[in-house]
């Protein structure tokens, strides 16, 4: 089926090759194994508490599901273990900082606005655009690459992760040139939370970047208690030396997760964004293939596309039971159609700054519109192609499997 591949050098190719020969031989190179992985991270930091042992069940399903399903390459295999690895060190300096500086506990967190919405329905742009706005604070992903020592005011538009970030994006880009029409990539852009929950490994953006099916089967019923506890407390990490009034922040994962987001932040505000499910499904689909064809020689899409009709299928449900038990109320949350944001974002924007009673600053929409205009938003990718008949859906049944969705907030059907 088609999509963009990763365009692989021929050293890479190589490696990949000899390592696959190796472990066709019964060699086991590469083994990606949580208790080697602690251990490392251990004698590299030199620090040996993790904190809650929550972390160590979804580290070993993890582990499990990227030997057992994710059929990696090399290259897959080397990327998946330092991130791991990475992972773990963060998670020691994270609760290092703790012990040392205990009033970062006290910081507060108040009224966060989550937005949240199946993958590809606006909220990468609209979480761009709010992030203009000086009355809020966004992770933004050279802070969430690298936490340690946590970002400071005086230095957080020059601090040298920055460019570090911004050439390790330049790399990827090189070996997945395709990706950048799909999804924008910056050191200064926001970050998804998807990157914080992946320090308690219990995160979606595995699943995006291998194929993990038996380890997303374990997570889209996992409690999220602990996890969005420790999300609280990165947050309060980040904001200690560089605060901002009001954390904006985005997922596509709080739709399976809601009531558990809910849980920890009772005072949340929520933007939900909507789109046609079957265009989101074929768009998502192609991401994710073109994503995990740098780590696997092997990739389906007609797979992904059915694995994530389900999954949209199941967070929309857990959203809207939410909403009708009344554990969010309707003044709390604000509906964004797709094609209405598209059509003018800042009207949009403003639309929601007033249903939240949020300071409306003139400087921060000029900024917003100077944004779009110099095609900066994930609105000027445009050139991401695809198509219905590579995913091997039936139209017909997903139609009927959306039908609810779609008329209970308005949904149109695009041109598929």
């Amino acid at each position: 089926m088609s999509f963009a591949r990763a365009h692989l050098p021929l050293p890479i190719k190589l490696f990949n090759a000899a390592v696959a020969g190796a472990r066709s031989t019964g060699l086991n190179v590469l083994p990606i194994h949580a208790t080697s992985l602690i251990s490392t991270a251990i004698r590299k930091t030199g620090l040996n508490d993790f904190g809650s042992d929550y972390f160590r069940e979804p580290l070993e399903k993890l582990c499990e599901s990227l030997e057992e399903d994710a059929k990696l390459t090399a290259l897959g295999r080397t990327m998946a273990r330092a991130e791991i690895l990475r992972l773990l060190q963060h998670k020691l300096f994270f609760i290092d900082q703790f012990k040392q500086h205990p009033e970062i506990a006290q910081e507060q967190i108040t009224a966060p606005i989550f937005i949240l919405g199946m993958p590809r329905t606006g909220t990468t742009s609209l979480h761009e655009l709010m992030a203009l706005d000086s009355q809020f604070r966004v992770p933004q992903s050279w802070e969430v690459a690298y936490p340690f020592p946590p970002p400071e005011t005086a230095t957080y538009k020059t601090d040298p992760r920055i460019a570090k970030v911004d050439s390790e994006l330049a790399r990827i880009d090189q070996l997945i040139p395709d990706f950048r029409d799909m999804h924008p990539m910056g050191a200064q852009l926001p970050q998804e939370c998807v990157a914080l929950f992946s320090h308690d490994f219990a995160s979606m953006i595995f699943d995006v970047q291998y194929r993990l099916k038996q380890y997303q089967q374990w997570l889209i019923h996992e409690d999220m208690s602990e996890v969005f506890h420790s999300h609280r407390r990165w947050l309060q990490l980040l904001q200690w030396r560089c605060p901002g009034d009001t954390w904006v922040l985005k997922s596509p994962q709080y739709l399976w997760n809601i009531k558990d987001m809910l849980a920890e932040y009772p005072d949340a505000r929520v933007v939900q964004t909507h789109r046609d499910p079957i265009k989101v499904a074929v768009s998502i689909a192609s991401l994710t293939s073109t994503l995990r064809s740098l780590g696997s020689n092997d990739v389906s899409l007609p797979e992904i596309a059915r694995d994530y009709i389900e999954l949209m299928s199941l967070g929309n449900a857990q959203t809207l039971s939410a909403r009708e038990d009344g554990q969010i109320s309707e003044d709390r949350i604000f509906d964004v159609q797709f094609s209405q944001f598209r059509q003018d974002p800042i009207a949009m924007v403003k639309q929601i700054y007033r249903f939240f009673k949020l300071d409306e600053k003139p400087e921060s929409f000029s900024a917003m519109r100077n944004f779009l205009d110099r095609g900066a938003s994930s609105e000027r990718h445009g050139k991401h192609q695809y198509n219905f008949a590579d995913t091997g859906l039936d139209l017909k049944t997903e139609r009927e499997r959306f039908a609810n969705y779609q008329k209970n907030y308005g949904v149109a059907s695009e041109t598929i």
